[in-house]
């Protein structure tokens, strides 16, 4: 299912989208302080950039919009219909969900933003071929 050639695959590892190669962040754990929104200008591999214009990743905001409300959705079912917690209580999950995943959900927006406009290419060449 997680194989490279799919969107999938991009999306969750942060991987290029074009050669699925390389990782598009200089650091792999969106975790890391002052390294959230740090990106490689261009794959080492193919040469794609990945800024392709100023403001690209304005777009990503609306995805993460979305992405936001799956996990909401997520934490609310979980407290609430599973563990049968009160209002007040689902209601901290929540917010404790989107404090706690929130550079995850950053990461995951910009990778299903960027993967909207490009597709996979096994035979991108590397730099130098």
């Amino acid at each position: 299912m997680l194989k490279k050639g799919t969107k999938l695959y991009s999306i969750l590892t942060g991987s290029c989208p074009k050669c699925h190669q390389e990782s598009m962040y200089v650091n792999k754990n969106p975790y890391k302080p002052g390294h959230l929104f740090k990106m490689n200008e261009r794959c080492g591999h193919c040469d794609t950039k990945y800024k392709i214009e100023p403001s690209f990743f304005y777009g990503a905001m609306y995805v993460s919009y979305a992405v936001g409300i799956a996990f909401a959705v997520a934490a609310f079912v979980i407290a609430r219909l599973l563990f049968g917690a009160s209002l007040i209580i689902t209601f901290i999950a929540i917010v404790a969900t989107m404090v706690l995943f929130m550079p995850v959900i950053i990461r995951l927006s910009r990778n299903i933003w960027i993967n909207l406009f490009f597709k996979y290419e096994p035979e991108s060449k590397a730099l130098g071929n």
